[in-house]
């Protein structure tokens, strides 16, 4: 079990930062990617980061564990390893970790997660942060204040996901994505976990995009099929929700 500064200095060598060239304090985005690892699409919405004056964050949650896309593919993907709550560790640890930068503002951070990747922050964001919760023997040591923002991308909540309807315990406002004719849900469940979020007394906006799951990864293999005009439509929603969380930059 390791702490929140253990699981940060795994992670760490494995970030990629994006963002303005300079030192001063800007809102920050941390993307976690999905089941298959880091895809092409995640480039795309941390440049857009990029022009809005926000800084961006791509967190590989499997580098530092020596896992092969091969590997997720197989076990993490059919829900046989690493479930959300697991992966939730790393979403505080990253949260932790960089509020500590003096070139990130701590106060204005939104999180963005896609398929998997949304399903881990939501186990973070509900998870009841007592030691040993989400693998991590001090989770309550991560100030969840100054996440503003949450983008989940078509996240994972099937049946795997036991704690989808587990109110959350910080609540930011929130974009959700479902898709339309995603294979992982029904979109009656999707806007289901939606309104549990809602309820907790902020602002969630949902948006279903007619497409399928992982619609705007270029490599996506059936029945997930790629769609273009969808991306740019879902890159656009994004920069819009970082305008509106920081519209001074």
């Amino acid at each position: 079990m390791d702490t929140l500064a253990e699981r940060w200095a795994r992670l760490e060598p494995h970030v990629t930062a994006v963002g303005p060239d300079d030192g001063r304090p800007r809102p920050a985005v941390l993307l976690f990617h999905g089941c298959g690892g880091i895809r092409d699409h995640l480039p795309l919405y941390a440049e857009a980061a990029k022009a809005a004056g926000w800084r961006a964050y791509i967190i590989d949650s499997f580098a530092p564990r020596g896992w092969s896309r091969a590997f997720a593919m197989a076990t993490v993907c059919t829900g046989l390893h690493f479930r959300g709550h697991a992966r939730g560790g790393d979403v505080l640890a990253t949260i932790d970790g960089l509020s500590r930068r003096p070139e990130v503002d701590a106060d204005r951070l939104c999180l963005a997660g896609w398929s998997h990747g949304g399903w881990g922050i939501m186990e973070a964001m509900s998870a009841d942060p007592r030691p040993g919760a989400l693998g991590l023997a001090d989770p309550a040591a991560c100030d969840l204040a100054g996440v503003k923002g949450a983008w989940l991308a078509y996240p994972y909540v099937g049946l795997l996901a036991a704690n989808r309807m587990k109110p959350w315990r910080h609540c930011p406002r929130t974009i959700g994505v479902i898709a339309r004719t995603d294979h992982l849900t029904t979109v009656r469940n999707a806007e289901r976990v939606h309104a549990m979020v809602r309820n907790c007394g902020v602002e969630v906006e949902t948006w279903i995009a007619e497409g399928t799951h992982s619609f705007d990864e270029p490599m996506s293999a059936p029945p997930m099929r790629h769609d273009p005009e969808l991306t740019r439509e879902a890159i656009q929603r994004f920069t819009a929700l970082l305008t509106d969380l920081a519209p001074a930059l």
